[in-house]
């Protein structure tokens, strides 16, 4: 199991900003890699699958919905 957390600030006031540059890329490994879409569990938004190229095993992509500062909590 892997786990790839992009780090950002909820709410459309920090969307495509530099305070939001984590969420963006786990967007766009999310993209490239066929997940599916972002289920709220708990205080993030998760989206998993099996990769080959990760030797098979389930990667998590996680997008914290807490502040930057506060990220920790819902890792």
């Amino acid at each position: 199991m892997k786990w790839i957390v992009g780090l950002g600030n909820p709410g459309r006031r920090y969307e495509q900003t530099r305070h939001n540059v984590g969420f963006l890329v786990v967007d766009r490994f999310a993209q490239r890699h066929g997940y599916g879409d972002f289920k709220s569990k708990f205080t993030a938004l998760v989206a998993f699958r099996t990769l080959d190229a990760a030797g098979g095993d389930k990667v998590f992509l996680v997008k914290p919905q807490t502040y930057m500062n506060l990220s920790g909590s819902a890792v």
